[in-house]
């Protein structure tokens, strides 16, 4: 398994996009520092319950973490299941119909940010 593509890597990605140090994320799961730089540079494997404790400290799933699957990382960043079952059908629509769908979406989105500007 190249290391682009491994459990640590995803762990270093999630890591930093939440702009934690080693520390915080080995706080937050309970072990130090140091295993957790194994984990994310060694390929070391941590036991399962670790995994899962790394996952919820991540908001992220088991899955996405071991697997990388994207559908599953979407998963876990959005907590609305409602959202995640429409994203998908989206997917499955003809290429015009989803650039028109995402067309309306970006400009409903851009006025409720221009709304709550001006309502702030």
């Amino acid at each position: 398994m190249s290391q682009k593509n491994s459990l640590g890597n995803r762990i270093l990605e999630l890591r930093r996009a939440k702009r934690w140090s080693q520390s915080k994320l080995a706080d937050k799961v309970g072990i130090s520092y140091a295993q957790i730089g194994r984990y994310e540079t060694k390929d070391a494997q941590p036991p399962a319950e670790v995994i899962k404790k790394i996952a919820e400290a991540l908001d992220t799933s088991v899955d996405y973490l071991i697997f990388g699957n994207t559908a599953d990382k979407a998963s876990a960043t959005l907590h609305d299941a409602e959202i995640i079952r429409y994203f998908k059908e989206i997917e499955t629509l003809p290429h015009e119909d989803k650039e028109a769908l995402l067309r309306v979406i970006a400009a409903f989105i851009r006025d409720a940010k221009t709304k709550q500007t001006y309502t702030h």
